[in-house]
């Protein structure tokens, strides 16, 4: 009998290490899968964080920009008062895209041809970055160069795409100086390809060489 017994034992042994390995790898994938599963957990409410956040700032941005609407609407403010240019400056607002837009002549920033920033313009610059950084910080802001149609003499430009590319850079890169973030703002060269007059005539072509600064109100 006792050797039968020893024998029950052994089996009964060589079965519970198999059935016990078993359980450990069981165990392993439960506690892998759970913690995969906190993880995921975390990620859905971080989002969800986020998320409403984005849906809180949305309703802020939307509220600054019915606010304008009714200034310039109830009050018969211009764009430029409500906005807080202050008159003077050439002022767009766009409700339905979120978007204000200052309207810069080049004959005040850059002389003919060039692409450096006069004093006039830098003084125009500093005031404009004052109503940035007071009443529009965060937002997002393009730099957009535009020309007329005549085509580039005597310069080292190669084209009016390229002067207008470095005129909106070099005004960036101003703004960027005076405390705009690297990260709020962009430069666009747009050359003669959107003008807002007629280039068949010079004052057309005045109104078409400018600089737009366009600050996104929504972000």
């Amino acid at each position: 009998m006792q050797g039968v017994a020893g024998k029950i034992v052994v089996l009964l042994v060589l079965i519970s290490i198999p059935l016990s390995s078993g359980c450990t790898d069981w165990k392993k994938k439960y506690n892998a899968l759970n913690v995969e599963h906190q993880n995921l957990k975390g990620l859905i409410e971080r989002e969800r964080a986020e998320k409403g956040q984005l849906s809180d700032q949305l309703a802020r941005d939307q509220q600054t920009i019915t606010d304008l609407q009714n200034k310039i609407l109830e009050k018969r403010q211009s764009a430029a008062e409500a906005t807080g240019f202050g008159e003077g400056y050439d002022v767009a607002f766009d409700a339905s895209a979120g978007t204000i837009t200052v309207t810069l002549p080049n004959a005040i920033l850059f002389d003919s041809g060039k692409a450096n920033l006069k004093s006039a313009g830098s003084k125009e610059l500093d005031h404009i970055y004052s109503v940035l950084r007071d009443k529009y910080a965060g937002r997002e802001i393009e730099v957009v160069g535009n020309t007329d149609t005549d085509p580039i003499k005597k310069s080292k430009w190669a084209d009016n795409w390229e002067l207008s590319a470095e005129r909106a850079l070099t005004v960036t890169r101003y703004l960027i100086k005076k405390g705009i973030s690297e990260g709020n703002i962009k430069a666009v060269g747009c050359g003669p390809a959107r003008p807002v007059a007629s280039n068949t005539n010079s004052a057309g072509k005045q109104k078409n060489r400018r600089v737009e600064i366009v600050v996104h109100m929504i972000r």
